[in-house]
């Protein structure tokens, strides 16, 4: 599986493009999709601090992201900071896009998803690098 992203970055480019475009349509562009109503917003998991979703899909795409990038430390430190400001940003253009606003509990999501996957990255290459 870590070949298949390695040798395949365009999913990992495809994938952000698509988070990109859902998270700046107004409205729910799922909720459209799914039940015919740009109001209602998919959830898969109740909220409990954060939001669900915004957690889930973060750490998706951070995990695809140093699947993609596993060989390169270089261009790890480059994906974190890529992944935290992809959070921020587009949980702040929520601010402007009508239809849509701005929650602290998505942006803590957002960072949460990709701190999470960021410490067990971190917490592997320890035990990886420890275990030689």
């Amino acid at each position: 599986m870590l070949n298949f992203f390695s040798t395949h970055k365009v999913i990992f480019y495809l994938i952000n493009t698509l988070l990109v475009i859902l998270y700046l349509y107004p409205g729910s562009l799922l909720g459209w999709i799914i039940y015919g109503n740009k109001d209602i917003q998919p959830q898969l998991t109740p909220d409990f601090i954060i939001s669900s979703n915004h957690f889930y899909i973060f750490a998706l795409i951070s995990i695809i992201g140093f699947f993609t990038f596993t060989n390169l430390k270089k261009k790890n430190i480059f994906l974190i900071i890529y992944l935290i400001f992809l959070s921020i940003i587009l949980e702040i253009f929520h601010l402007v896009i009508p239809e849509r606003s701005f929650q602290w509990s998505d942006l803590f999501g957002n960072l949460s998803g990709v701190i999470v996957v960021i410490l067990f990255n971190k917490f592997i290459n320890k035990y990886e690098s420890f275990k030689k």
